[in-house]
C-alpha cells in the first residue's frame, strides 16, 4: 500500500508517502547553524551501509525483513524511533479498501541533523496481528477518500512499539532541486521520470528513492539496501507502459 498517510495530510500529489521554510541551498549553509559537531550526524544524505544488506539512516537501522533471529544486524523498532523523536509520534494502522493495512508512525516535526521535516515510519507486523488490531481499535476514521486510520488500544500500542522498522519516509521542509540533490547525495545510479513533474533519483547502495517534484514536495524513501527493488519495481511499470504507448503512436500514420 502506498503511503496514504502522507497523501492524506502532507502531499497533494502522488506517491502517497504527505510542507516550506527554507529553500534548497539552505541545506548547504543553514542560517544560525550550530557548531559542526552538533549538526553533522543523522543528516538525510548520511546513510551507512551495514553487513547483510542493512543500513543506518537518521539514527535508525533498516534491516532486511527476512533477517534471521540473532542476525548481527537487527532493525530498529518503533520504540527506538519514539526515543529519538519523542512522545508526539503518532502510531496507527493505515488501510486502503481491500487491504489489511500497515502499521505506521507519523512524526511532525522530525529532525534529521539540522534538517527538519515530517517522517512516516513503516513497521512490520503479521497480517493476523494487523487484522486483530483493527478489530480491537479504539476508533477508526477516514483520512482521505476511503483510506482509514485505526487508533490502537494501549495494549496494542505497546506491541506496536516492539515492531521492527522496514521503511522510513522523510519530507524535508526545504525545497530541493537537482543541483542540491547531486551535491549532497551524489550522482544517482539511475534517474526515472514518472510524469512531467516528478523525477526519481535512485540510490540502490543507500536504499534510497529520492522523488524530486517540481510542483510539490520532495519525498525521500528509505529501505534496507537489500530490499531496494521494492522501491524501484513500481517505477518501472508506468515507464514500460509509456514507452509502449509512444512506440504504438509513432508507428501509426
Amino acid at each position: 500500500m502506498k503511503k496514504v498517510w502522507i497523501v492524506g495530510g502532507l502531499v497533494a500529489a502522488s506517491l502517497a508517502l504527505g510542507t516550506l521554510i527554507v529553500i534548497g541551498h539552505d541545506l548547504l549553509t543553514p542560517p544560525d547553524a550550530p557548531p559542526a559537531k552538533a549538526r553533522s550526524s543523522g543528516l538525510p544524505w548520511q546513510v551507512d551501509s551495514l553487513p547483510g544488506g542493512a543500513s543506518k539512516v537518521m539514527g535508525l537501522t533498516l534491516a532486511p525483513s527476512g533477517s534471521a533471529p540473532g542476525s548481527t544486524q537487527v532493525a530498529s523498532t518503533l520504540a527506538d524511533a519514539q526515543e529519538q523523536w519523542g512522545q508526539a509520534m503518532q502510531i496507527a494502522i493505515i488501510a486502503a479498501p481491500g487491504e489489511d493495512g500497515l502499521l505506521e508512525a507519523f512524526v511532525d516535526p522530525a529532525s534529521a541533523g539540522f534538517i527538519t521535516g515530517k517522517a512516516v515510519i513503516t513497521a512490520q507486523l503479521s497480517r493476523a496481528e494487523i487484522r486483530a488490531m483493527r478489530e480491537r481499535a479504539i476508533k477508526s476514521e477516514f483520512m482521505e477518500s476511503t483510506t482509514r486510520k485505526y487508533t490502537l488500544t494501549p495494549a496494542d500500542l505497546q506491541t506496536a512499539l516492539k515492531a521492527p522498522i522496514t521503511a522510513l519516509s522523510f519530507i524535508p521542509q526545504a525545497n530541493l532541486d537537482a543541483d542540491t540533490v547531486m551535491a549532497r547525495f551524489g550522482a544517482p545510479a539511475e534517474r526515472v521520470r514518472s510524469n512531467g513533474h516528478l523525477e526519481h533519483f535512485l540510490y540502490p547502495a543507500k536504499g534510497l528513492d529520492l522523488a524530486l517534484d517540481s510542483e510539490g514536495k520532495e519525498l525521500l524513501q528509505y529501505v534496507a539496501p537489500a530490499e531496494f527493488d521494492k522501491l524501484r519495481r513500481p517505477l518501472m511499470k508506468p515507464a514500460v507502459g509509456a514507452a509502449s504507448a509512444a512506440l504504438t503512436s509513432a508507428s501509426q500514420p
